[in-house]
């Protein structure tokens, strides 16, 4: 493979990586239920606050504790690839889901909206047990999970799912073989990965 094919392979898989950070679901799957379910009756001010509240405990909130985490013991983006520097990490990401979820319970959210929540925090909790002994890839568990919880939403809501797994299948295939071309994961860690967060997925909707 050419020097020039190979940079750019390299660049589209970096890319792929970086657009689909597991910590970006939960206020995707957020945005979809208030488009296309009944929430999507509620005033704009409402959404509006429910999306930022998820933002700031999903992304804003964890994203800060890491580079803090990362300051303190002088860390760089590539010494988290190793397990034992990713556990912190994950323990901040599941402090702040945990807090998301109260936070809708005292709200009195639907069951399906507080899902999302919980299969987060399944994913989180899952992988960071399992990288205790063994490394696993979180954006496989990620893609893993959409396809879990597609599966769960189609039975509540009763629509057709097919052309949604299609392309998450697909978003799937795309982030593993990204993951395992930027050499931060092997198959074996992609494919644990994907089953772990598909059955957090499929399962978790209904806890």
């Amino acid at each position: 493979m050419k020097t020039r094919e190979r940079a750019n392979i390299t660049k589209i898989s970096r890319m792929l990586s970086d657009i689909f950070r597991p910590t970006y679901y939960p206020m995707v799957g957020f945005a979809i239920l208030l488009m296309f379910t009944y929430l999507s009756l509620l005033s704009w001010q409402w959404k509006v606050c429910m999306l930022l509240l998820v933002y700031t405990l999903t992304i804003v909130l964890p994203s800060v504790g890491v580079y803090v985490y990362r300051s303190v013991h002088k860390l760089t983006q590539h010494d988290l690839q190793y397990r034992h520097n990713r556990i912190v990490p994950y323990c901040l990401h599941l402090i702040s889901y945990w807090v998301l979820l109260s936070i809708l319970d005292v709200l009195r959210a639907p069951s399906f909206v507080g899902g999302i929540v919980v299969i987060s925090l399944l994913v989180q909790l899952s992988c960071t047990i399992i990288t205790l002994w063994w490394k696993i890839s979180m954006h496989s568990a990620g893609v893993g999970a959409i396809i879990g919880a597609l599966i769960a939403y189609s039975t509540i809501f009763q629509f057709n799912p097919v052309w949604w797994l299609c392309l998450a299948i697909l978003v799937s295939g795309l982030v593993n073989s990204s993951r395992m071309y930027l050499r931060q994961h092997t198959l074996w860690q992609v494919l644990g990965g994907t089953l772990v967060g598909f059955v957090c997925g499929l399962v978790g909707l209904f806890i």
